[in-house]
């Protein structure tokens, strides 16, 4: 490729052995089981660029242009006050959606939700990402305002599709974000789920509101508040999940 990394790297990423599934039989584990042959995939939390990536993409917001200069996404607001006097100027429009590769990164203070989900602090060169599980992710995936935007986005996307019924609409979603169907017992959980969430938004409906201003994306005027709202919630919840964030 002449050093073409870019080239290298899309042969390595498209390979067979790279796209394996991490699923394997009872054989290969008794003739493999540290998988020195590579007969199938190793099973891990994606990284933090990744995991904001894939959820924005899901969400149908994600900026695929490359290059550019840095962009300042969400950030609790006075963070950087704590270390300095120079404010964070906050980016909007498609700046807020760019692939995490361009987010403005200061050492001092570094992005609080890929920091928590263990991205580096730049401080110093590593060679191996830290992969840890704490309550923590799960808190940032909830709440972080790039991840709620992204489930409000999902929510849309999947209320315009041309499904006829709860049961459609939750199997597309499914699909969009985990990439597979679901089983009878996962579909049944989802089905009353977004039933206890409608009936919640009903009854409540300046929460559906309050929930679907967090971000900058306007509100979709095609789409019913409490409906919106109800799928949201479920969108946030299989954006939550193992398999959502995990390379299979």
């Amino acid at each position: 490729s002449g050093w073409d990394t870019k080239a290298l790297l899309r042969l390595i990423v498209t390979s067979s052995t790279y796209r394996q599934s991490s699923r394997m039989t009872r054989r290969q584990w008794l003739q493999d089981p540290h998988n020195r042959l590579l007969a199938r995939a190793s099973r891990f939390r994606l990284p933090a660029e990744l995991i904001r990536d894939g959820a924005l993409a899901a969400g149908g917001l994600l900026v695929e242009r490359i290059g550019g200069p840095s962009v300042k996404p969400y950030q609790p607001p006075g963070l950087w006050k704590e270390t300095s006097n120079r404010p964070y100027v906050q980016d909007s429009g498609a700046a807020l959606y760019r692939r995490s590769l361009y987010t403005y990164w200061k050492r001092s203070v570094p992005p609080p939700n890929l920091f928590a989900l263990d991205a580096p602090t730049r401080e110093t060169c590593i060679t191996r990402r830290q992969r840890t599980n704490t309550p923590l992710m799960a808190l940032v995936l909830m709440n972080d305002p790039t991840f709620v935007e992204a489930a409000r986005g999902l929510a849309v996307r999947t209320m315009l599709r041309d499904a006829v019924d709860d049961v459609a609409r939750v199997e597309w979603l499914f699909v969009a974000v985990t990439a597979r169907r679901p089983g009878p017992q996962e579909l049944e959980t989802m089905v009353r789920l977004i039933a206890d969430q409608r009936t919640r938004f009903r009854g409540r409906p300046q929460a559906a509101r309050e929930l679907l201003s967090v971000g900058q994306s306007p509100l979709d005027k095609r789409v019913d508040v409490v409906e919106q709202a109800a799928w949201t919630a479920l969108a946030s919840v299989l954006l939550n999940t193992d398999e959502a964030i995990t390379r299979e």
